[in-house]
């Protein structure tokens, strides 16, 4: 992977992790269902009819849409308003990234490298460590829907890279008129239609800006980047990238919400940046030894 890939990528993992400072800000003023169905429509709207329809198929896009809108982030919002802190999700979510490296070598024949296993597995440890010891930062509902969300998120990748997609961006944008009705469907059911009503009508500013940056920085800006990495790279050299969220979720949510950061997740968060190290190194290798075999070539030819 580029070097310039890579700022991206982490430039990507920033994004995110103030996205749950975000979340949490938003969970505040609306029901999370809510907040979700909404994230999608400002996504989709105005900008479905401004970008061409997605080169993939139908059925990738409503898959798309089902397994990252409604299953990813209705799991993860739910999470975050069940009790599971900002900061703590944003590191247990990232057990998608060892999810993603086994799901693409068993459904795309995606075969890693060793040391790209080695750090996905050195980075689950982290996650391993937090879910031991969580701190009372998390309740047992939150941790199994954050969880859920993990899996849904690595399948969202599964299915980005199987659809070959050639334009990302129109894929994210057309995916996100899936979400919004199902979404507001088990939120009726869930909280009641007259909850649901309320909450939409009488939008807050604080709960206007969160959608806002949930919409357009964190899905159409981060989900953008990092799924043409996907449809460039391999699902095994982009996933773990996501490893770094936790770094920035933990930063963001202690500086702006106050969450107090331990000595067990000061470790995790080591342990989280060695795993990445053993893969960006795998990354940057495969790269030079792609480059040499290229200049090889060039010469025999």
């Amino acid at each position: 992977m580029k070097a310039s890939h890579r700022l991206l990528a982490v430039l990507v993992a920033a994004i995110w992790g103030v996205n749950f400072v975000a979340i949490e800000l938003g969970l505040r003023d609306l029901p999370p269902l809510v907040l979700t169905a909404l994230r999608f429509v400002a996504a989709a709207v105005p900008l479905v009819f401004l970008v061409p329809r997605p080169s993939a198929r139908l059925r990738y896009v409503i898959a798309y849409g089902l397994v990252l809108g409604v299953l990813k982030f209705g799991a993860l919002f739910t999470a975050l308003a069940a009790g599971m802190s900002a900061g703590l999700a944003s590191l247990v979510l990232q057990a998608q990234a060892l999810m993603s490296v086994l799901l693409a070598a068993a459904v795309l024949g995606e075969r890693p490298a060793r040391a790209q296993v080695a750090g996905v597995l050195v980075g689950s440890v982290g996650i391993g460590v937090l879910a031991i010891d969580s701190g009372g930062h998390a309740t047992v509902i939150g941790f199994v829907l954050t969880l859920f969300a993990a899996a849904s998120w690595a399948t969202a990748n599964l299915v980005m890279r199987a659809s070959g997609e050639t334009r990302p961006l129109s894929l994210l944008v057309w995916s996100s008129l899936v979400p919004p009705l199902p979404l507001l469907g088990l939120a009726g059911v869930v909280d009641g239609g007259q909850t649901v009503l309320d909450a939409i009508t009488g939008l807050s500013w604080r709960g206007l800006l969160a959608v806002v940056y949930i919409a357009y920085v964190s899905t159409l800006v981060g989900f953008g980047i990092w799924n043409r990495l996907i449809a460039q790279y391999s699902v095994a050299r982009v996933a773990p990238f996501s490893l770094l969220v936790p770094v920035f979720g933990l930063s963001a949510a202690w500086l702006l919400l106050d969450e107090p950061v331990g000595a067990t997740e000061l470790a995790a968060a080591a342990i989280i940046l060695a795993g990445l190290a053993l893969v960006v190194r795998r990354s940057t290798a495969d790269g030079k030894n792609a480059t040499a075999e290229s200049e090889g070539l060039k010469c025999v030819g």
